[in-house]
């Protein structure tokens, strides 16, 4: 049965639409950073959440090596000998893992520390569902409703995300109130972005187009074919 915390996640993981394990690893990811900073410590740290139990282990991981001088960094590298005093089953060249307390290091400090990695990771992990999901559609045109302005520009959401209408895509003509229903075409998605990573336009000629093709049935299908079509939004 999955815990408490792993409800959570999953819960959060359908919400934004990513995947779980996205953040999971973006939990994982914070404890270490959060116990590397208690420790004050450069060792290779990692991290692992229990799905049953909701509890996370932290351990330090050692490379096993055969022979005392072929240790270079103590923080890094353990000798066999050392290894199998904490596992008899160890062999050169694996990992040893070292356990770290965890419980009760999640200061203040450390637990702002935390949430900002969470937060961060799914944020990524939230641009690039936007951009698996949209890069393969530009051109097209989508129902978008206005869910605010933001000075020259306009936020659309898209449903599955919000996008962005610049000025110089809309039509000098045009104004947008705030929850109405417009058509527009998706111009560019932009991965990096630190906002919504799709432009949307009602200034391109595509825009003329498809609204033919919805409304004529011969250019429908295909028995009238558009050629080329030259626009200025706004004036002709």
């Amino acid at each position: 049965m999955a815990s408490e915390l792993y409800n959570t996640i999953d819960a959060l993981s359908r919400e934004k639409g990513i995947d779980p394990q996205i953040v999971v690893s973006a939990v994982e990811d914070a404890i270490v950073v959060a116990t590397r900073k208690y420790y004050k410590s450069q060792e290779n740290l990692r991290a692992q959440l229990d799905k049953d139990t909701g509890k996370i282990r932290a351990f330090a991981v050692k490379t096993i090596v055969e022979a005392p001088e072929q240790v270079e960094d103590p923080t890094l590298q353990v000798t066999i000998d050392e290894a199998r005093k904490s596992d008899p089953n160890a062999e050169v060249g694996g990992e040893l893992q070292i356990p770290k307390v965890t419980e009760g290091i999640l200061g203040r400090i450390a637990a702002q520390l935390a949430k900002q990695v969470i937060f961060q990771k799914v944020r990524e992990a939230e641009r690039d569902t936007v951009y698996n999901e949209y890069i393969g559609r530009v051109g097209e045109i989508v129902n978008a409703s206005v869910k605010r302005i933001e000075g020259p520009d306009v936020i659309f959401d898209l449903g599955k995300a919000e996008s962005r209408m610049p000025r110089k895509e809309q039509s000098r003509l045009e104004s947008f109130a705030i929850g109405e229903r417009v058509r527009v075409v998706i111009a560019r998605v932009e991965k990096a972005s630190k906002g919504p990573g799709v432009v949307v336009s009602r200034a391109v000629p595509e825009l003329v187009q498809h609204l033919f093709q919805t409304e004529v049935p011969e250019i429908y299908d295909g028995t009238v074919v558009i050629r080329a079509i030259a626009r200025e939004a706004g004036e002709r």
